[in-house]
């Protein structure tokens, strides 16, 4: 009988190791947990924000910022940072819009990507080839690609002459936004290639050991070469499309895009040493800053404040991940 009655306790325990999981998995997601609070107060303090105008502008904000910050993921978890992704963006803005005067949406999206791709392959090269600090390489392609904007528009937005070119950025499928498919597209195409492609275990191999990788036969450079020039190529989608939502390519575009997007990688729970980052907690940084951003507008507070308010998240974000690491040793 007692025999019986263990087996039965230890079928009926068996599944308390998946719960601990689970449990263990969700005190890690602080960053799912400030999104679903700022939901909350976004919905109580202001009755605009549930509108379905609202949640539309919303997603198409936050799609082209999540381009980028996938750009970003794929760069930190290697052990680097990208500053220029935002110069990077602003460029292929402007140029997609205004090469060839703009005259079709297929144009300006090859004219994006190339332009993107090209200018990450630079910063690659100079990274994985002549062994330079990300941060420097790139803090050099933020001032040049830059300058290029504002020597190509002479400070006056460019305006592209083609009828579909804004297509993608304001048109919605059953009522969504077709910029939130794309972002939705893009998201689980970098979870496939983090996930499950060798690619991807390759850059969180680089991101934890570099040295240790380069032993076991990974192809350092090469491997860096390619996930620079792939951000710089998803900044310069993020361009076309800022172009095409806007309806012209602005001297302006892409500035401070750097920035929330590493604050937004920082806040999903990635290491600017490498080694870790989830696109999911990209997704959900991306969302926070989407959704602050957008409520402070409703309330009319200050840009002002708007920065200091981004400002005091990041802190809070990056406490509470130094938090929780401390637990899980």
């Amino acid at each position: 009988m007692s025999t019986v009655q263990t087996s039965a306790e230890g079928t009926q325990s068996a599944p308390q190791p998946e719960r601990n999981k689970f449990v263990a998995w969700l005190m890690q997601q602080y960053s799912l947990g400030i999104l679903i609070v700022l939901l909350v107060l976004a919905s109580v303090l202001s009755d605009a924000f549930l509108t379905t105008n609202n949640l539309n502008n919303v997603i198409r904000q936050v799609s082209i910022t999540g381009i980028v910050v996938l750009a970003q993921l794929l760069v930190v978890v290697t052990g680097g940072i990208d500053i220029s992704v935002g110069s990077v963006l602003g460029l292929a803005a402007v140029l997609s819009a205004g090469l060839f005067d703009g005259r079709s949406m297929l144009l300006g999206i090859l004219i994006g990507v190339v332009v993107g791709a090209a200018l990450g392959a630079v910063n690659g090269l100079l990274v994985a080839y002549r062994g330079l600090e990300p941060f420097i390489v790139t803090l050099g392609m933020l001032a040049l690609a830059r300058g290029l904007v504002y020597a190509y528009t002479e400070g006056v937005p460019v305006a592209p002459s083609g009828e579909d070119f804004t297509i993608p950025g304001i048109a919605t499928i059953a009522g969504f936004p077709v910029l939130g498919v794309i972002w939705i597209a893009c998201v689980l195409a970098v979870a496939f290639l983090l996930y499950r492609t060798v690619f991807g275990r390759r850059l969180y191999a680089i991101g934890s050991n570099k040295n240790a990788a380069f032993s076991s036969g990974i192809p350092v450079k090469r491997t860096l070469l390619a996930v620079y020039a792939l951000a710089g190529l998803l900044a310069g989608l993020g361009g076309y499309l800022l172009s095409a939502r806007l309806g012209s390519g602005t001297p302006t575009a892409g500035q401070n895009y750097e920035l929330d997007a590493i604050a937004a990688v920082v806040i999903g729970g990635a290491r600017l040493s490498g080694g870790q980052g989830r696109v999911f907690g990209a997704v959900v940084g991306t969302l926070i800053f989407g959704v602050i951003s957008n409520l402070l507008v409703l309330l009319n507070v200050s840009t002002f404040l708007q920065d200091a308010f981004r400002g005091a998240l990041i802190l809070l974000a990056v406490a509470l991940a130094a938090n929780t690491r401390r637990r899980g040793h």
